[in-house]
């Protein structure tokens, strides 16, 4: 297998490197070098535990949760680490999708990698490889409270990775894909070559308790918003054109005036991508445009500046040990210690997760309003009604925005947040949850909206734009490529038809990078600089 380019886990993990390899399939490379040696020299203080027998230790020689007062034998050790993993895998829902799954795995054995978990090296090294091979758990969506980390999606992953030390438990080694079939996990890994570990003390914590799904789910969920928000900017451009809006709201000086990073990057990019128009600038008697259009640079621009922000956040907790207890060696005059502790609580990416939600919720719903002035003749500054050359015997472009006004709606109550809620659970003892995995997937459907809703308002502005006099001949060069991408799949609408595939391409479009790839103004606009801060 060719491991050229593989990812390192002994360096830093980025956001992007989390979509490299939970989408494009890049591999990882087997712990090493110093990596290797901190995992080994953790996992011989969590030995030396076991074979002291001394003093109880949370999930080595304890119970779990309100069970922690509970004294567990050091020859039950491999047993209480199977039997964390089965009795969390409670799971409900539909499977996660393929790459929330595969980011999981990779955040997990990040996590594992930085040895402070005290597992051993072959329990990083089969995640990998799971990874590398294929081999993707199928994992429930539902269940996780967030707060002693993601241990029901975690479990479910860990069935698949592990084995139980007495086998024969029924559904005990999970279900996976391999190779686009749903099988076991113990068939998925015996084909895919894996060989599947017995866990040992302490590794049955290391494989649940901690926040990988919410964070991974985040680091997704920011490349997704990255890719939306530029093309936010270039269908709003594609719009100034289409409703001949005045570009001195775009003006550096106004703009520099904010002082915010993020509304002067938007402004920048708009008036590149306006440069050379012959569309913009409206009849004169207008003195200024509607804030959709006028007010672009200083909604969206907060939304990339929200991006950096949260980027900075997630890629922090990717490279952090979130897990407890936690396992220190010997440093100087200080013994190797096992303390317990609370990293692996979710509140920080719920929050995160949240707040990106919100942020982007404001990207459809300027988006949305641009839509419906193109449509409106008192509004759009003399394109037909609902963009339709023969309106009242056509309908045109109306019940188009009727979806994205029903997309935006939508947003709004997915926005509601999530992190404000907590349920105690465990008898008391986990008496304070983060419902971070909620936040996901609430945050995951939200961004999908918004894509939709931006790739309506292209489809919108090409339509408005074709029904101009002067015509797409008038655009600028940079909107002119966005044009043409639509029409290349999207004829001008002369007579109704469905237009729902039509929607869908244009999204499926949006999310592959096409209007924002190579020779556009925003290809290399950089809004995840998550460097380590």
């Amino acid at each position: 297998m060719d491991r050229a380019g593989a990812l390192d886990l002994g360096g830093r993990l980025g956001v992007r490197d989390v979509a490299e390899v939970a989408r494009r399939r890049r591999q990882v490379a087997p712990l090493s070098g110093a990596c290797l040696e901190r995992v080994e020299t953790s996992r011989a203080v969590v030995e030396g535990v076991l074979e002291s027998d001394d003093r109880p230790v949370y999930g080595i020689t304890t119970g779990y949760g309100a069970l922690a007062g509970v004294r567990i034998r050091p020859e039950d050790s491999s047993r209480l680490s199977c039997n964390v993993i089965l009795k969390c895998a409670v799971g409900v829902g539909d499977p996660m999708p393929e790459d929330w799954t595969r980011a999981m795995l990779l955040a997990r054995a990040r996590s594992l990698s930085l040895g402070c978990s005290g597992v051993r090296p072959v329990i990083v090294d089969t995640l990998v490889e799971m990874l590398n091979r294929g081999v993707t758990p199928v994992v429930p969506q539902k269940g996780s409270l967030g707060a002693s980390g993601d241990l029901a999606p975690l479990a479910h992953a860990a069935l698949v990775a592990t084995r139980a030390a007495d086998e024969g438990i029924p559904g005990g080694s999970g279900e996976a894909w391999w190779r686009g079939e749903r099988m076991s996990g113990a068939r998925a890994m015996r084909e895919a070559g894996i060989e599947r570990p017995v866990p040992l003390g302490k590794e049955g914590l290391g494989l649940t308790n901690g926040s990988a799904f919410m964070t991974s789910a985040a680091a997704l969920a920011l490349c997704d918003s990255e890719t939306v928000l530029r093309a936010a900017v270039v269908a709003t451009a594609l719009s100034f054109e289409a409703l001949r809006g005045r570009t001195a709201a775009l003006d550096e000086r106004l703009n520099a005036a904010s002082v915010q990073s993020g509304q002067m990057t938007v402004a920048a990019y708009l008036r590149d991508m306006l440069q050379g128009s012959r569309l913009i600038e409206p009849p004169p008697g207008i003195t200024q445009d509607a804030y959709s259009l006028r007010c672009t640079p200083q909604v969206l621009g907060p939304v990339a500046d929200m991006l950096g922000y949260l980027a900075s956040r997630v890629g922090r907790t990717l490279n952090a040990a979130n897990d407890n207890p936690l396992v220190f060696p010997a440093d100087g005059d200080r013994p190797a210690s096992i303390v317990q502790g609370g990293n692996f609580h979710g509140a920080g990416p719920a929050l995160w997760l949240d707040t990106l939600g919100i942020a982007m919720c404001e990207v459809a719903s300027i988006s949305d309003r641009r839509s419906f002035r193109m449509l409106t003749p008192e509004l759009s500054r003399g394109l037909p009604s609902m963009l339709s050359p023969d309106p009242g015997l056509n309908g045109g472009m109306m019940s188009v925005q009727y979806t994205g006004a029903a997309l935006v709606s939508d947003n709004k109550t997915l926005a509601s947040p999530d992190s404000v809620d907590s349920i105690p659970t465990s008898a008391n003892q986990e008496d304070h949850v983060s419902m971070g995995a909620n936040a996901a997937r609430r945050c995951r459907e939200i961004i999908s909206n918004v894509r939709t809703v931006v790739a309506i308002e292209l489809l919108l502005a090409a339509q408005g734009v074709w029904l101009r006099p002067a015509g797409p001949e008038s655009l600028s060069p940079a909107t002119r490529m966005a044009y043409d991408a639509v029409r290349a799949q999207c004829p001008p609408l002369e007579t109704d038809r469905p237009l729902a595939a039509e929607i869908d391409t244009i999204d499926r479009m949006i999310a592959s990078g096409e209007f924002t790839g190579p020779g556009s103004p925003v290809a290399d606009w950089d809004l995840l600089a998550d460097a380590a801060d």
